[in-house]
């Protein structure tokens, strides 16, 4: 006799929690993310349908396979995750499971996903993200990229958190978590605003990051013709 899995048919999508990486192809014209375990090498979008990543022809996530997208309902337990070294440059996703589901104990595996929040944890050295930069790898044709402060972006990479939400479109909201966020927005004037398309506008939080990447990499590129004055005015006389 052959088993069947209990049917579900909730009133509207349930929401799970996962970590990913944060991906920007080559050209900086689009965004997304890329999993932390199987299907890792294929990046998706704000919105995306799962496949079968063995190459075998059924529908995601199929009874007797592990393929699907997954995640956990829990927003804890996909945070404990980021405590691993390997992990510690990923940010954590809400995501909204849509289309046909398997349930679990601690998560979902499912057909097709819409991303709705993306949360960055602190730049490496401790301080309050305020963009996502170059992580030193990537896959073909994408950068890779990691939580960044205003002061370690410098050269390198980079988007804001709110150029990278604009970037992935979708609606998706990318946001610094916790104290990150707090410390991001502390340096803001007030009622200080900006339009992008008829209709939209930035929040402070969102305002404040972007004038502190900005602030950053004028920064550096002062250091950088700080430089080059010091070897000018310390080489040889010009007749």
């Amino acid at each position: 006799m052959r088993l069947r899995l209990p049917v579900e048919s909730p009133t509207e999508p349930p929401t799970g929690y996962k970590i990913a990486h944060p991906v920007l192809s080559q050209d900086g014209t689009r965004a997304g993310f890329t999993g932390v375990s199987l299907g890792g090498a294929l990046p998706y979008g704000v919105l995306a349908d799962a496949s079968c990543v063995y190459g075998r022809r059924h529908r995601s996530p199929a009874r007797r396979c592990d393929c699907g997208f997954h995640c956990v309902h829990e927003r804890a337990a996909a945070e404990a995750l980021r405590c691993t070294a390997e992990h510690r440059d990923t940010v954590l996703l809400e995501v909204c499971v849509l289309g046909a589901y398997i349930r679990f104990e601690r998560g979902f595996r499912y057909a097709r996903q819409r991303v709705r929040t993306a949360t960055a944890g602190p730049c490496g050295c401790g301080a309050g993200a305020v963009a996502l930069a170059d992580a030193g790898w990537g896959r073909p044709g994408w950068w890779a990229l990691a939580p960044a402060c205003a002061g370690c972006v410098r050269g390198r990479t980079s988007v804001s958190l709110a150029g990278f939400a604009r970037l992935a479109g979708g609606g998706l909201r990318v946001v610094a978590g916790g104290a990150a966020r707090a410390a991001a927005a502390a340096g803001a004037a007030a009622g200080m605003a900006a339009e992008l398309t008829a209709g939209e506008k930035l929040g402070l939080p969102e305002l404040t990051a972007e004038a502190a990447l900005l602030q950053a990499r004028l920064d550096w590129f002062q250091t950088q013709l700080t430089h080059f004055g010091e070897a000018g005015a310390g080489g040889p006389e010009q007749g």
